[in-house]
């Protein structure tokens, strides 16, 4: 492979954030640090927008961040075989337009396919992990790629420094304090307990309030706004936009705008602990170093009960603590009979220990190498 290499990249925007986030990190990455000529293929521009603002909503075309970015509207185009990129990607399963699978058969030199499939620690990735698919029709074959957790996983999306910026921004208290001084967050907030949290509306946001507004401990929640709406107005009384706050107890919970994914990085990284949801965020908490919960992505007959279960017995089956405040938090059946402030109490006194596994978890993630990297090695290996 040589830098001259094309790669498109195909992106249905599902969960609103973690989809373009995903692909968006990966695109620039990929773009950046490998010399790849990337355009990205996105259908929701103004979701892109939100964690991303250079995005330009009405523009069909458009180049940010060393990515050429294309609005994907119309599914039935046409296109012609030297439109289609030396490296194509459709990420989690999307269907890429006909006339563009139509055109990769028809080049001389077929392009590596790739389908970059969701991340889980069940250990049945391994087995699928690069497996071939050949066309029913066309003489084209697509690989399954995986992200993971193991060396025989693509492992996680990780840009080169960043965890040496990382551990600049925490080693600095002015560094800190300025960036959540930017954001409004006051010096009795940053004095406190500070919790990041994202989370889906089905999230037990009302008991997780009340626990800290009775607690001994003083918490400062940060909440992007649009994020457990109707949990934070009934805390505030109000209706919950990018600026508010309000204090009740020992509880003070403040609205954030939505921020590029840099500053997101930051937050995460000044907190004390982090509740993420889905994939891009819940990827991004792990290389915080700093103790997390994972609300995951619903799926249907509750196939995500199993997904938390297993990356919990991988991550960290030693702390109890976690895994019940996880699968409560998730509503796992049996889990909601335990008592909120119970569960959270206990989870606060194991906050030490949980930060000390974030920083063994990654040293071990480290040494899989990173997504972006191994995936470019794989293709090379296809061509």
């Amino acid at each position: 492979m040589t830098n001259s290499l094309t790669l498109a990249l195909f992106c249905k925007v599902i969960d609103n954030y973690g989809d373009i986030g995903i692909c968006w990190r990966l695109a620039r990455q990929l773009a950046v640090e490998h010399g790849i000529a990337v355009t990205l293929w996105v259908d929701d521009l103004q979701s892109f927008k939100r964690i991303c603002p250079a995005v330009e909503t009405l523009s069909e075309t458009q180049r940010i961040g060393g990515v050429e970015v294309r609005h994907w509207q119309d599914q039935n185009g046409t296109f012609a075989p030297d439109e289609v990129a030396d490296i194509v990607i459709e990420f989690f399963a999307v269907d890429i337009p006909p006339g563009y699978v139509e055109a990769m058969a028809q080049r001389a030199v077929k392009p590596v396919w790739l389908n970059l499939e969701g991340l889980t620690a069940e250990e049945w990735v391994e087995g699928c992990h690069t497996l071939p698919s050949m066309h029913p029709r066309l003489p084209l074959t697509k690989h399954f790629f995986f992200p993971g957790f193991t060396a025989k996983t693509g492992g996680l999306l990780r840009e080169a420094g960043l965890l040496a910026e990382r551990d600049r921004f925490q080693a600095g208290p002015v560094a800190v304090s300025s960036f959540l001084g930017g954001l409004g967050i006051s010096a009795a907030e940053q004095a406190a307990l500070k919790v990041s949290l994202f989370c889906y509306p089905f999230a037990p946001v009302t008991e997780l309030f009340d626990a800290w507004q009775q607690g001994a401990v003083p918490v400062a929640c940060f909440v992007p706004e649009g994020v457990a709406r109707d949990a934070v107005r009934t805390f505030a009384g109000a209706e919950p936009v990018a600026g508010m706050v309000a204090t009740r107890g020992a509880l003070t919970v403040r609205v954030l705008p939505f921020v590029p994914q840099p500053d997101y990085d930051r937050l995460l990284w000044a907190c004390d602990l982090n509740i993420v949801r889905g994939e891009d965020s819940f990827v991004r908490a792990q290389w915080a170093g700093r103790p997390f919960v994972w609300h995951i992505y619903p799926q249907d007959e509750d196939l995500h009960h199993k997904k938390l279960r297993a990356f919990l017995a991988r991550y960290c089956p030693e702390i109890a603590a976690l895994e019940n405040f996880s699968l409560r938090f998730n509503g796992v059946p049996g889990e909601e009979k335990q008592e909120s402030v119970q569960a959270w109490q206990t989870l606060f006194g194991e906050l030490p220990r949980l930060t000390s596994r974030a920083a063994n978890w990654q040293l071990a993630m480290v040494a899989n190498g990173d997504l972006a990297t191994n995936l470019l090695a794989f293709a090379r290996s296809l061509r």
